[in-house]
């Protein structure tokens, strides 16, 4: 019977995938760089990226969302209204203060977010579509500056 032998590390990815982070970091805190699963490795990194690209467009959308409604339903304001809309700017502050680099993205995202956010803010609201601005209304400093409020 022969002894049992260690996952390789591409096996250890698609199998263990926790015990994987954990010996690439070991490799790499050592200077084992030609044990690192270099493929792997970067599709993460990358992928960490996203996920924060990600974070920062769901949180747009919302905030987006809740600015039309604001705005376009002023009967219905309320204190749950002003605190997503600050929440919302909390978080994406929080967000940019730790990454920086991810305030250029919110000039890139701001149409296509506003463009589901229009659709999200009418179906919620029963607001004809056609009734909100197809083009967003609110510049970057106006969605994330905390104490802005439309209308």
């Amino acid at each position: 019977m022969g002894a049992l032998k260690e996952p390789t590390t591409i096996g250890l990815y698609e199998t263990d995938y926790y015990a994987w982070t954990r010996d690439q970091a070991e490799k790499i805190s050592r200077g084992e760089l030609a044990r690192v699963d270099v493929p792997n490795l970067i599709e993460e990194l990358e992928s960490l990226g996203r996920s924060e690209e990600r974070e920062l467009e769901s949180r747009l959308d919302l905030l987006l969302m809740h600015l039309l409604k604001w705005e376009h339903q002023s009967w219905k304001r309320g204190a749950p209204w002003t605190a997503t809309i600050r929440e919302q700017r909390r978080r994406l502050a929080r967000l940019l203060k730790r990454m920086p680099s991810l305030r250029a993205k919110v000039g890139e995202f701001l149409q296509d977010d506003y463009e589901l956010a229009r659709a999200l803010a009418a179906d919620e609201t029963g607001i004809e579509l056609a009734t909100l601005p197809v083009a967003c209304p609110y510049t970057v400093e106006q969605v994330l500056q905390d104490d802005r409020l439309p209308g």
